[in-house]
Protein backbone atom coordinates (compact mmCIF):
# COMPACT_ATOMS: atom_id res chain seq x y z
CA UNK A 1 0.00 0.00 0.00
CA UNK A 2 1.09 3.42 -0.33
CA UNK A 3 1.42 7.04 1.17
CA UNK A 4 -2.77 6.98 1.94
CA UNK A 5 -2.37 3.54 3.93
CA UNK A 6 -6.08 2.90 3.78
CA UNK A 7 -8.79 2.03 1.29
CA UNK A 8 -12.39 3.02 1.37
CA UNK A 9 -14.49 1.79 -0.47
CA UNK A 10 -17.53 3.48 -1.83
CA UNK A 11 -20.89 2.53 -3.98
CA UNK A 12 -24.41 1.69 -4.50
CA UNK A 13 -25.74 -0.99 -1.92
CA UNK A 14 -25.29 -3.96 -3.24
CA UNK A 15 -22.12 -3.39 -5.21
CA UNK A 16 -20.03 -5.79 -3.35
CA UNK A 17 -18.29 -3.20 -1.44
CA UNK A 18 -18.57 -5.37 2.15
CA UNK A 19 -17.45 -9.38 0.20
CA UNK A 20 -14.79 -7.43 -2.20
CA UNK A 21 -13.53 -5.70 1.10
CA UNK A 22 -12.90 -8.69 3.04
CA UNK A 23 -11.61 -10.46 0.10
CA UNK A 24 -9.19 -7.12 -0.33
CA UNK A 25 -8.26 -7.11 3.12
CA UNK A 26 -7.13 -10.46 3.56
CA UNK A 27 -4.81 -10.25 -0.26
CA UNK A 28 -3.85 -7.28 1.00
CA UNK A 29 -2.45 -8.38 5.04
CA UNK A 30 -4.54 -5.74 6.68
CA UNK A 31 -7.75 -4.86 8.84
CA UNK A 32 -11.09 -4.89 7.56
CA UNK A 33 -14.12 -2.18 8.50
CA UNK A 34 -17.84 -2.21 7.46
CA UNK A 35 -19.13 0.52 8.98
CA UNK A 36 -22.56 -0.11 8.42
CA UNK A 37 -21.68 -2.63 11.13
CA UNK A 38 -20.28 0.29 13.19
CA UNK A 39 -23.79 2.12 13.01
CA UNK A 40 -25.26 -1.01 14.11
CA UNK A 41 -23.08 -1.56 17.15
CA UNK A 42 -23.61 2.47 18.13
CA UNK A 43 -27.44 2.22 18.20
CA UNK A 44 -28.21 -1.66 19.00
CA UNK A 45 -30.28 -1.33 15.74
CA UNK A 46 -30.33 -2.88 12.57
CA UNK A 47 -29.63 -0.02 9.60
CA UNK A 48 -33.73 -1.06 8.56
CA UNK A 49 -34.76 0.04 12.05
CA UNK A 50 -32.70 2.90 12.40
CA UNK A 51 -34.70 4.08 9.56
CA UNK A 52 -38.08 2.65 10.39
CA UNK A 53 -37.91 4.33 13.97
CA UNK A 54 -35.98 7.25 13.96
CA UNK A 55 -36.27 8.24 10.14
CA UNK A 56 -34.10 8.84 7.56
CA UNK A 57 -32.13 12.32 8.26
CA UNK A 58 -31.49 10.57 12.08
CA UNK A 59 -29.68 7.93 9.74
CA UNK A 60 -28.20 9.87 7.59
CA UNK A 61 -26.96 12.41 10.75
CA UNK A 62 -25.52 9.16 12.43
CA UNK A 63 -23.68 7.50 9.70
CA UNK A 64 -22.34 10.36 8.95
CA UNK A 65 -21.08 11.19 12.60
CA UNK A 66 -20.27 7.26 12.61
CA UNK A 67 -18.21 7.66 9.09
CA UNK A 68 -16.17 10.79 10.62
CA UNK A 69 -14.98 9.17 13.89
CA UNK A 70 -13.26 6.46 12.61
CA UNK A 71 -9.73 6.48 13.35
CA UNK A 72 -7.82 3.31 11.66
CA UNK A 73 -4.80 3.25 9.15
CA UNK A 74 -3.50 0.33 7.12
CA UNK A 75 -7.31 -0.72 6.39
CA UNK A 76 -9.98 -1.96 3.94
CA UNK A 77 -13.00 0.28 4.81
CA UNK A 78 -16.50 -0.77 3.35
CA UNK A 79 -18.86 2.58 3.68
CA UNK A 80 -22.50 2.25 3.97
CA UNK A 81 -24.30 3.16 -0.15
CA UNK A 82 -25.43 6.84 1.69
CA UNK A 83 -22.08 7.51 2.98
CA UNK A 84 -21.98 10.23 0.32
CA UNK A 85 -24.39 12.65 1.20
CA UNK A 86 -22.27 13.30 4.22
CA UNK A 87 -19.16 16.01 3.12
CA UNK A 88 -17.87 16.49 6.49
CA UNK A 89 -17.29 12.03 6.55
CA UNK A 90 -15.66 12.16 2.74
CA UNK A 91 -13.71 14.83 3.70
CA UNK A 92 -12.18 12.77 6.33
CA UNK A 93 -12.21 9.65 4.25
CA UNK A 94 -10.04 11.68 1.95
CA UNK A 95 -7.56 12.92 4.22
CA UNK A 96 -7.34 9.11 5.53
CA UNK A 97 -6.86 6.79 2.81
CA UNK A 98 -7.69 6.09 -1.09
CA UNK A 99 -11.51 6.46 -2.47
CA UNK A 100 -12.89 3.91 -4.33
CA UNK A 101 -16.01 3.82 -6.20
CA UNK A 102 -17.14 0.84 -7.14
CA UNK A 103 -19.37 1.27 -10.19
CA UNK A 104 -22.00 -1.07 -11.17
CA UNK A 105 -24.96 -0.94 -13.55
CA UNK A 106 -28.07 0.11 -12.28
CA UNK A 107 -29.61 -3.37 -13.72
CA UNK A 108 -27.22 -5.43 -11.58
CA UNK A 109 -28.01 -3.09 -8.40
CA UNK A 110 -31.71 -4.09 -8.91
CA UNK A 111 -31.13 -8.32 -9.46
CA UNK A 112 -28.48 -8.10 -6.45
CA UNK A 113 -30.51 -6.20 -4.12
CA UNK A 114 -34.04 -7.19 -3.33
CA UNK A 115 -36.41 -5.77 -0.73
CA UNK A 116 -34.82 -2.19 -0.64
CA UNK A 117 -36.25 -2.02 2.87
CA UNK A 118 -34.77 -5.03 4.40
CA UNK A 119 -31.39 -3.95 2.86
CA UNK A 120 -31.85 -0.50 5.33
CA UNK A 121 -31.70 1.09 2.11
CA UNK A 122 -31.26 4.94 2.69
CA UNK A 123 -34.18 6.32 0.23
CA UNK A 124 -36.94 8.67 0.35
CA UNK A 125 -40.01 8.33 0.35
CA UNK A 126 -41.63 8.24 -3.69
CA UNK A 127 -37.72 7.05 -4.79
CA UNK A 128 -37.31 4.37 -7.03
CA UNK A 129 -34.05 2.77 -6.92
CA UNK A 130 -33.57 4.17 -10.34
CA UNK A 131 -33.83 7.67 -8.66
CA UNK A 132 -31.53 6.76 -6.19
CA UNK A 133 -28.80 5.78 -8.66
CA UNK A 134 -28.51 8.58 -10.60
CA UNK A 135 -28.54 11.14 -7.74
CA UNK A 136 -25.86 8.83 -6.48
CA UNK A 137 -24.03 7.98 -9.32
CA UNK A 138 -22.66 11.87 -9.28
CA UNK A 139 -21.70 12.19 -5.63
CA UNK A 140 -19.39 9.03 -6.37
CA UNK A 141 -17.57 9.71 -9.02
CA UNK A 142 -16.80 13.62 -7.33
CA UNK A 143 -15.07 11.41 -4.20
CA UNK A 144 -13.84 8.68 -5.83
CA UNK A 145 -9.64 8.30 -6.82
CA UNK A 146 -9.64 5.40 -8.22
CA UNK A 147 -13.10 4.20 -10.37
CA UNK A 148 -13.54 0.12 -10.99
CA UNK A 149 -16.42 -0.66 -13.02
CA UNK A 150 -16.64 -3.84 -12.15
CA UNK A 151 -19.42 -4.88 -15.55
CA UNK A 152 -18.64 -8.67 -15.71
CA UNK A 153 -15.73 -9.08 -13.35
CA UNK A 154 -16.15 -11.49 -10.19
CA UNK A 155 -15.03 -10.93 -6.89
CA UNK A 156 -11.33 -12.39 -7.35
CA UNK A 157 -10.93 -10.27 -10.68
CA UNK A 158 -12.15 -7.07 -8.73
CA UNK A 159 -9.94 -7.17 -6.33
CA UNK A 160 -6.71 -7.63 -8.70
CA UNK A 161 -7.67 -5.26 -10.83
CA UNK A 162 -7.89 -2.70 -7.64
CA UNK A 163 -4.42 -4.45 -6.48
CA UNK A 164 -2.71 -2.95 -10.21
CA UNK A 165 -4.67 0.31 -9.98
CA UNK A 166 -2.74 0.77 -6.26
CA UNK A 167 0.42 0.04 -7.56
CA UNK A 168 0.38 2.76 -10.26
Amino acid sequence: MSKKDTIILIGMPGSGKSTVGVVLAKAMGCRFLDSDLLIQEVTGKLLHEIIRDDGLEFFQSIEEQVNSEIVTDHAIIATGGSVVYGKRAMEHFKQMGTIIYLKVSLESIAERLGSLTERGVAIKDGYSLSDLYEERRPLYEMYADIIIDEGNLSIRETVKYIKEKLKR
